[in-house]
């Protein structure tokens, strides 16, 4: 089985980069680690990647993909063997079109999440004592990936039993037999590097940030209220129950969503077992703060196709794609 490290960084579609750039980099205080014609490669203070974060230019918004560091590069070929195995769609990716980055593989996963898969990747200089530097949110580094998805039970069942993933924390229905609605998974010794939440997909919800402080989303708000954005906090600031977080949605101009995020917690021991929430306990969500927006349910962002760059059409879940308590 290969070993997965931990998420490692997303890139999304924009339709004007140097919007994109007043909106992350101005803004919000991510560093430009390198840029292109077409893309900016953005990164957190803390991380040691050359990048995190990617914007690249294209006609429409939506998610490029999602990335996972491996171990060592044979890692690879296994996953590779995974995929056909899996019957699943698969695609090497030219190491020039990220740079500092070696091979590549993406797999479009089982519920249609552009997904893609490195070893070899060039440091950076460590900024995390480069106080000087820090800016609107403090961005820290990458922490996860949030999808809607059409099965999580499908998605929950690949992660964990052919990518050796773990589960921290899940939603059930009260059925008997219960059906799993949403789920956390983890590689790294934190919450979640990417979570499946039932809904319209398949498509991107979220990309999570880790900021220093609950200060930090404090101070971001400030900030992108200062510079003209107010409209773009969607949700929060406020507590989940789930992964403890506190946390601050906010979109971009085009409206990808990016979460800042907090005071979660440490996974010491692979064998804790998840925490299981009733889809009907409203905490899950909102431990304290506002009811989710509407639009924080129904809209999202579309994904590639790995071999078109196409985005995907979407489909409806057999499960409600909301709680009962959600109007």
């Amino acid at each position: 089985m290969p070993t997965i490290l931990r998420s490692a960084h997303a890139e999304y579609r924009v339709t004007d980069l140097e919007a994109a750039r007043h909106f992350y980099v101005e803004t919000l205080g991510f560093l430009v680690t390198r840029e292109t014609q077409d893309a900016l490669f953005l990164g957190g203070m803390e991380e040691r990647d050359l990048f995190s974060f990617v914007l690249r230019k294209a006609e429409s918004p939506g998610l490029s993909h999602v990335a996972f560091r491996v171990e060592k590069e044979t890692d690879l070929d296994a996953l590779q063997q995974i995929a056909a195995e899996d019957e699943l769609p698969t695609v090497w990716v030219n190491p020039d079109g990220e740079p500092g980055q070696g091979r590549a593989l993406r797999i479009q996963d089982p519920n249609g999440i552009p997904i893609e898969f490195f070893h070899k990747h060039t440091r950076r200089d460590w900024q995390i004592q480069h106080f000087h530097k820090y800016r609107g949110a403090s961005v820290m580094r990458l922490d996860h990936f949030n999808c809607q998805v059409t099965d999580v039970q499908k998605g929950y069942d690949w992660y964990t039993k052919r990518l050796n993933f773990h589960c921290s924390e899940y939603t059930a229905t009260d059925d008997q037999p219960e059906k799993i609605w949403a789920a956390w998974l983890h590689r790294k010794q934190n919450v979640h590097d990417i979570a499946l939440m039932n809904g319209v997909g398949p498509r991107l919800h979220h990309i999570g940030f880790w900021v220093y402080d609950r200060t930090s989303i404090l101070t971001a708000c400030d900030v992108l209220a200062s510079m003209g954005y107010a409209s773009s906090i969607e949700r929060g600031p406020g507590r989940h129950g789930i992964s403890n977080a506190f946390f601050l949605y906010v979109r971009d101009p085009d409206g990808n969503r990016i979460e800042l995020f907090t005071s979660d917690y440490l996974l010491s021991d692979w064998d804790m077992p998840p925490v299981r929430w009733s889809l009907s306990d409203p905490r899950r969500a909102t431990f304290w703060g506002h009811i989710p927006p509407k639009s924080w349910f129904d809209e999202a962002s579309f994904v590639e196709d790995i071999r078109t760059h196409e985005l995907l059409p979407v489909s409806s879940p057999p499960l409600k794609d909301r709680p009962e308590f959600v109007t």
